[in-house]
């Protein structure tokens, strides 16, 4: 597994600031939770969608690819970083 977490430089009205994302072996999301600059959070895995998050149906690009874009910073994560979030997701 692999994990990121993407900080959203900008967000949009509805869209999250950070997102943390949990990757099987292709890449495809297997539990994610977003963080909304109003404080709220979204959550998702193949049980549960809540807040309007949902797991992406096409993998996620390489960690350079996302890199490249100036909209947001990414990067990978400890499995324990993950953790932390998504304990507290609700």
């Amino acid at each position: 597994m692999k994990y990121l977490h993407i900080h959203w430089k900008k967000p949009g009205p509805g869209e999250p600031g950070h997102t943390y994302s949990e990757l099987d072996g292709a890449r495809h999301e297997v539990r994610k939770v977003e963080l909304y600059p109003n404080g709220t959070r979204g959550f998702a895995d193949a049980q549960e969608e809540a807040g309007g998050t949902f797991l992406g149906s096409l993998p996620v690009p390489p960690l350079a690819e996302l890199a490249g874009d100036p909209a947001f910073e990414a990067k990978e994560i400890a499995v324990e970083e993950f953790q932390r979030q998504w304990l507290k997701r609700r």
